[in-house]
């Protein structure tokens, strides 16, 4: 049994083709040959994949009744993940995680590396905004309700998430390697260590041993790489 299609939302009146003038039929020039073509690959590349049938969803259908701002958190959200996900691998190619070099490798990429103090500020800020849209998108989840059946595990998910975006920036604080860092690290690791039953175990693994070493940055830096 075949399941019926939804129709495509209609396309606004701009985008929709108009009817040509007799003139162009007659004398095409070489501009309207060129669209022509264009339009033909293009056509020939829909017909074979339907891209334009999801554009069309994507773009032009209607937005329910009752929408507002706050349903753009979670897209919000993952476009700043996506942006700490690209930023963040441009600033690997040039960071060293050894104690020697992280800091002098910072500076380098922040003072010499073309556009590399932009790269760094859109990471480092951005860091700070995925943390403050991510709870603002928690907190809209649960005050609205919407982590009631039928989408709980959505919200376990999410929770998921979070923790681990917590873990991502704790982990990255301690990559410049200069005084601020290393002793904001220590405290965040040592509050994380008071916790009961597996406090002690949770900052041993966060430091990667027993007390803060030489191999701290690199380990921090290998479970954020992975």
């Amino acid at each position: 049994m075949r399941l019926p299609k939804l129709p495509l939302p209609p396309l606004p009146s701009a985008l929709q083709p108009q009817p040509k003038r007799p003139t162009e039929t007659m004398h095409p020039g070489p501009l309207e040959q060129a669209r022509e073509a264009g339009i033909s690959a293009v056509d020939w590349v829909d017909e074979r994949t339907s891209l334009s049938g999801g554009l069309r969803w994507l773009l032009f259908r209607k937005v329910p009744r009752g929408t507002n701002w706050f349903y753009t958190l979670g897209s919000a959200t993952l476009f700043a993940f996506l942006s700490q996900a690209v930023t963040g691998v441009f600033l690997a190619m040039y960071y060293d995680p050894s104690p020697t070099r992280a800091y002098e490798s910072t500076r380098y990429l922040t003072n010499e590396v073309f556009l590399g103090q932009f790269v760094r500020g859109m990471h480092k800020w951005g860091a700070t905004m995925m943390m403050v849209l991510i709870f603002l998108h928690m907190g809209r989840t649960f005050f609205f309700g919407a982590y009631k059946y039928p989408r709980e595990l959505n919200w376990v998910i999410g929770v998921v998430l979070v923790v681990l975006t917590m873990m991502m920036g704790l982990t990255g604080y301690l990559l410049p390697f200069d005084q601020r860092s290393y002793w904001a690290t220590i405290v965040a690791v040592n509050i994380n260590g008071t916790g009961p039953i597996v406090g002690p175990f949770l900052g041993d693994f966060l430091r990667g041993g027993a007390e803060f070493n030489a191999t701290s940055a690199a380990f921090l830096f290998s479970g954020r790489s992975r």
